[in-house]
């Protein structure tokens, strides 16, 4: 396992990556995309865009309207990242700018009244990993991205989240939009019975293994939030069911509601 001073980046060389992008970016970007499991699509739908692949960005890990930068693929922990890699980006959108970080996901449904194929505003959430050390921010604090001690009881932004309602129903998405607390879990095995009932008696509406590390990056960094979770399974909470959940029919879920979800947001960005 990694020491923490392995486990670590420091101001310049967040900065390192910063200067290289802005070179070459003609705006500087004030919203973030970080798309999730087979949601990287969103991003050919951005006007003017420039890309850059990953292997081209200093610093960068590889993974296995508005001015806007969009990450097509995040950084998992159960890939082998330590935790202050997977944030990387997160570090890096602040520095160019960035004021809001939207999230997007895909989740497992926990809460027995969501469907499959439902889109899941995040309200809360639970990170797992967090309640046993594994948190983004242990070690230094750098005064110069946040607090010590930030407040994560309004990790995701109140006004965006009734922006987001709005949207849904112009677009005729509110009869499959939900609003819940996403769970955080490690990975990649999905879970056990026993441990999905104990996510459900946490109050978890869905769980998925991403996402909360960069909201609390980005939330010590002062960046507003908006999440959103694609439920494109259900996870099984009872022993003898047949249902056996497997990532080629989370992929397959995702791409039928995907281009509801990328219209929500295009349509979302129009109005922050």
């Amino acid at each position: 396992m990694s020491s923490a001073s392995e486990s670590r980046y420091t101001y310049e060389q967040y900065k390192e990556t910063t200067d290289w992008l802005l070179e070459r970016m003609q705006h500087k970007p004030k919203v973030a995309i970080i798309c999730g499991s087979g949601l990287g699509g969103l991003a050919d739908l951005l006007e003017n865009s420039v890309a850059f692949p990953y292997k081209d960005i200093p610093r960068f890990p590889q993974s296995t309207g508005k001015a806007c930068v969009c990450m097509q693929g995040r950084f998992h922990y159960y890939e082998g990242y330590n935790i202050a890699t997977v944030t990387y980006p997160v570090r890096v959108f602040t520095l160019l700018g960035v004021e809001t970080l939207i999230v997007t996901n895909a989740a497992g449904g926990l809460n027995p009244k969501f469907n499959v194929g439902d889109i899941m505003l995040i309200g809360d959430h639970i990170n797992m990993p967090g309640l046993a050390g594994i948190n983004p921010l242990r070690g230094h604090n750098d005064d110069r991205f946040g607090v010590r001690f930030p407040c994560m009881s309004d990790a995701y932004d109140a006004e965006l989240g009734r922006l987001a309602r709005e949207v849904a129903e112009e677009q005729g998405c509110s009869s499959f939009l939900q609003q819940g607390v996403y769970c955080n879990v490690g990975g990649p095995a999905f879970e056990t019975v026993a441990e999905s009932k104990i996510l459900l008696s946490l109050g978890a509406d869905a769980v998925g293994m991403s996402t909360v590390p960069e909201v609390i990056v980005a939330r010590h960094s002062g960046l507003r939030v908006f999440g959103l979770s694609l439920i494109t399974n259900r996870v099984v909470s009872e022993y003898g069911s047949q249902d056996r959940v497997n990532h080629e029919e989370v992929l397959e879920i995702t791409q039928r509601r995907t281009q509801d979800l990328q219209k929500l947001i295009i349509n979302l960005l129009a109005r922050i």
